[in-house]
């Protein structure tokens, strides 16, 4: 996942990678949104908040990680969103609050986002675009809650459902059923790109399918070996 990233910054010892494809997405991005606003800067601005909602989101998981007693030094921002790589101890309630952090960082920004839509509607003062920005920076934090939370692996949805999973059966059969679960969600998403004819869509759906049989391969490769559950090297969102 870090090649063709750069070092943008470290914070708490986490280090901040960007991938070089990041900037042809803001690209795209910049020019399907620009025409929403009056002038181009504004969607500029939606952008970074859109990076800056994922960042959090990312902190949060690794944040929650060296909580548990877990190791989190990288998140890497790539145009499909970021990946914190986390490793919390090998128990399933330590999994579950460093995957659950990331998404209850966006629940924590809908009432920020709400009273900024709220204020900048009663105020007549400001810009038409500064009430579209809000309201875009606004609907962007509930997507991204919303498909983060599908229980498809590995989405932090998929990985919740993995960590409820393994409190009654284990880390490597709730792998195998998460894996078999994200399997099936990311065929029904590749569907959907096709049906859109998205290629953004459909590279999700690769990943979705790629890290689903990693998933499945990783729980096999554990069972004959040690017979136990034992974490995986590396959580990411």
């Amino acid at each position: 996942m870090q090649s063709g990233t750069f070092r943008l910054f470290r914070f708490a010892g986490i280090t901040v990678y960007l991938h070089f494809t990041w900037f042809i997405m803001a690209a795209y991005q910049l020019a399907e949104r620009a025409h929403g606003y009056s002038s181009p800067i504004w969607a500029v601005y939606e952008y970074l908040a859109l990076f800056g909602i994922v960042l959090l989101h990312e902190f949060g998981h690794a944040l929650a990680c060296r909580q548990t007693g877990g190791e989190a030094d990288r998140i890497v921002l790539w145009p499909l969103g970021g990946i914190a790589f986390v490793n919390p101890p090998p128990r399933p309630g330590a999994v579950l609050w460093s995957i659950a952090a990331g998404p209850l960082v966006n629940v924590a920004l809908v009432p920020i986002f709400g009273a900024l839509v709220f204020f900048a509607r009663q105020s007549a003062d400001l810009s038409p675009d500064v009430l579209r920005l809000f309201i875009a920076i606004r609907f962007v934090n509930y997507l991204l809650l919303i498909f983060n939370l599908l229980p498809i692996y590995p989405l932090d949805g998929g990985q919740i459902f993995r960590a409820l999973l393994w409190f009654p059966l284990g880390q490597i059969r709730s792998l195998k059923i998460a894996s078999v679960v994200g399997l099936i969600g990311g065929a029904v998403l590749a569907l959907f790109a096709l049906w859109l004819r998205s290629f953004w869509v459909a590279l999700l759906a690769f990943f979705l399918l790629s890290q689903a049989v990693n998933g499945w391969r990783h729980a096999k490769a554990l069972a004959p070996e040690t017979g136990t559950d034992l974490p995986p090297s590396d959580t990411a969102r």
